[in-house]
C-alpha cells in the first residue's frame, strides 16, 4: 500500500502509467471491449480491472495521468454506432472527471467504432475495466508535468 495512491492503481497499472512517454495513448476499455484481442495481436500489455467501474477506474488514472496540452483533443472517445454526436451516459461521466482533474478546456475527439479498434492496437496498454455499459471506450495522451 502507499499513501495518497489510490488502491485501484495496481501494480502492473502503475508501472504501465509510469513508464509511458508524452504523446503515448492508454486504452480504458468496458467490458464490451475485445481487450484480450486488441493486446495480444500487438503484444501491447493488458491491465484488467475486472468488477470495478469506469468511474472508479477514470477517477483514479486522472489523478495521476497528466493529459496532453499540446493536442486539441487528448481524450478519444468511441463513437456511438449510427449516432457519432450522441454521448453514451458512461461517456458524460468519464469526461466530467476530466473535467475535474485537468480542467474544463480538456478537448475530446471522437473515433467510428473501427477507427477506434485501429488506434487501440497502437496504445501504450489497454486498461479493461468492469463496466458492462457499451461505449465506455477512450484513448488518453499522456503530457508532461511542468515543474
Amino acid at each position: 500500500m502507499l499513501k495518497n495512491i489510490d488502491p485501484i492503481l495496481s501494480p502492473r497499472l502503475l508501472e504501465a502509467l509510469r513508464a509511458m512517454g508524452h504523446g503515448d495513448e492508454l486504452c480504458l476499455v468496458d467490458a464490451n471491449f475485445p481487450a484480450e484481442a486488441v493486446a495480444s495481436a500487438t503484444q501491447r500489455p493488458l491491465i484488467r480491472l475486472d468488477g470495478v467501474s469506469m468511474n472508479v477506474a477514470a477517477q483514479a488514472i486522472f489523478s495521476v495521468l497528466p493529459l496532453d496540452s499540446f493536442v486539441p483533443q487528448p481524450i478519444l472517445r468511441m463513437e456511438i454506432v449510427g449516432d457519432p454526436v450522441t454521448l453514451a451516459p458512461v461517456q458524460h461521466e468519464v469526461l466530467a472527471l476530466a473535467a475535474q482533474h485537468c480542467g474544463p478546456e480538456v478537448g475530446v475527439g471522437s473515433l467510428e467504432r473501427f477507427a477506434f479498434y485501429a488506434a487501440a492496437r497502437k496504445s501504450f496498454a489497454v486498461v479493461a475495466t468492469g463496466d458492462r455499459r457499451p461505449y465506455g471506450c477512450f484513448l488518453l495522451k499522456k503530457g508532461v508535468i511542468f515543474e
